[in-house]
């Protein structure tokens, strides 16, 4: 199928679709706390192991562009890479915000009366200062607002099994929420029993439409065990068959949804083992896949981060297959699309008691700052140096967290701007000794997280962040191989010195303070950022 964007478009342009079918799925995950527009860079280096290489979702800059057509300096190239990225934010303004979306969910709704789902594939809740005071609420009451259908988890947990249920409910009883949470790879340890509803069913344009929520596989292993204690998580891909069929031919849906968070390369290898599924709605990487990829008859999407897009899925729908299909990954571009009134009232009641917190200007920077990047970006530079600086520590860590906004050239950094990269319920600071072997440790387990050859023994996130060193990695080799050549202030790694060492956002003990505070008052001392290139990372 052709590209829906192949050529430069005007902005207001990316929003037009032509309707295709009978049931329209409409998809948004990973906002992570952005009730308002936002500048988000997207990557510049996402590197795929062995075949992934060089294919989506594996691209990035010019070779995205050139592999979907998409002119240079265009709408589409601000929305989709980084390529001229300041000069495009300046051109184009900032994108998301949940009362713009609601303008493009209610537009289609209206288009598509009876025929459209709205599905949320988790990482809502968390991510900003306001989501992380209300313990998730001000988030939640907007998924309400916003009219989401099913939503499935991840970063949810960070709040606990026990507000988790509050907000959600279980598998027996309702919580605030006004949609359906469906998560049926999550069971109690003591009798195997499962916590969430499985799968939501839907009649959608005279179809049946089953959901299965597949929430994050790893939640006990890159969170704290503390927030869920007695739950076992997992993929479960036997269990995902066996819903499938159950679905198929004792519900006799005519359509079957994976709503997943598993990230992409996980539900790609799932789809390729799970028969009958027709689409896979993914989330957790972030990646922005401009078109389907096609596994076998699975169509499998992925819609990006905070709240940047849309993703608009019309399948044509006959005897329980789909013959047809038409997608697009909209562009929240927020000066081209109104906002919604009741969505826009909603939003400044949650944020309105907290703005003059919110608004105190730190520093300015002069650098363009971001995260988002296999290896370090200039906002975890901020973070490592603050880091270094309070700890007076050799060595800083900081993790690869996808999620934090972009900051312009000459942009001022707020207080808001910093909980949106260190917004954690478990933000505590440590130092302590470390010697060079751990130190090489830590980081090749991360670099196995990221680029073993298994898709299933990946968790997401990218290289955890290293401040005061540098090293050369080599994605292609067995884990303990990967990284060689690491340095500290220079000077090679030496296995058994011991090194003083910091970071934040530890599974295990700290008890310093919170990276927020230690990142505010180290730009508040700056005043003014302006960061050299520091080539931290040799790719071999």
């Amino acid at each position: 199928m052709p590209s829906a964007l192949s050529a430069a478009l005007a902005p207001e342009r990316l929003l037009e679709f032509q309707a295709l079918g009978n049931v329209t799925l409409l998809h948004l995950t990973d906002p992570h706390g952005t009730l308002c527009p936002v500048y988000y860079r997207e990557p510049d280096t996402v590197l795929g192991v062995g075949g992934e290489a060089g294919k989506p979702p594996y691209l990035t800059g010019e070779a995205f562009l050139r592999a979907y057509g998409l002119a240079r300096r265009s709408a589409e190239a601000y929305a989709y890479t980084h390529v001229d990225f300041p000069a495009l934010a300046a051109q184009y303004g900032k994108m998301g915000g949940y009362a713009h979306l609601a303008t493009l969910v209610k537009r289609t709704r209206d288009e598509r009366p009876g025929k459209t789902l709205l599905l949320d594939g988790g990482d809502t809740l968390q991510g900003s200062a306001t989501a992380l005071w209300s313990r998730g609420e001000d988030m939640l009451r907007a998924a309400n607002q916003l009219g989401v259908d099913v939503f499935t988890p991840h970063w949810e947990f960070m709040y606990g099994i026990d507000r988790v249920k509050e907000l959600f409910g279980d598998r027996e009883n309702r919580g605030m929420f006004a949609g359906e949470f469906v998560a049926h790879n999550i069971s109690d340890t003591k009798w195997g029993d499962p916590v969430f509803r499985p799968y939501a069913i839907k009649e959608v344009g005279g179809i049946t439409v089953g959901v299965i929520g597949q929430a994050f596989p790893y939640v006990p292993v890159s969170h704290p065990r503390r927030f869920v204690p007695d739950l076992t998580f997992g993929i479960r891909e036997a269990e995902v068959q066996k819903l499938v069929g159950e679905l198929r031919d004792g519900k006799k849906v005519d359509l079957v949804v994976l709503l997943s968070h598993n990230g992409i390369a996980v539900d790609l290898k799932l789809a390729a083992r799970v028969r009958g599924l027709d689409v896979v709605l993914g989330g957790h990487t972030h990646d922005a896949l401009v078109e389907p990829i096609l596994i076998g008859k699975t169509l499998v999407i992925n819609s990006g981060a905070h709240g940047k897009f849309l993703s608009r899925l019309d399948l044509d729908v006959k005897d329980g297959q789909v013959v047809g299909y038409r997608y697009k990954l909209i562009p929240i571009l927020s000066r081209f699309l109104p906002e919604d009134p009741d969505m826009a009232r909603l939003i400044s009641q949650s944020r309105g008691p907290h703005e003059p917190k919110l608004a105190e200007t730190l520093a300015v920077s002069e650098t363009l700052l971001f995260r988002r990047g296999n290896f370090n970006g200039p906002f975890d530079e901020i973070i490592l140096d603050a880091l270094r600086k309070r700890a007076d520590a050799e060595v800083a860590f900081s993790p690869g967290f996808r999620w934090g906004v972009t900051i312009l050239p000459g942009q001022a950094i707020t207080l808001e701007d910093v909980y949106s990269h260190t917004a954690v319920t478990y933000p505590h600071t440590w130092v302590r000794e470390l010697t060079g072997a751990e130190i090489l440790r830590i980081m090749e387990d991360v670099a196995d997280n990221l680029f073993n050859r298994d898709p299933y023994y990946r968790q997401g996130g990218d290289m955890v962040r290293v401040g005061g060193a540098t090293y050369a990695i080599d994605i292609g080799k067995e884990m303990g191989r990967r990284i060689s050549d690491v340095r500290v202030g220079g000077r090679p790694l030496s296995p058994a010195r011991r090194y003083k060492a910091t970071g934040w956002a530890s599974l295990g003990e700290a008890n310093g303070p919170p990276a927020w505070d230690v990142v505010a008052d180290h730009l508040r001392s700056v005043k003014r950022v302006k960061l050299d290139p520091r080539p931290r990372v040799k790719i071999l």
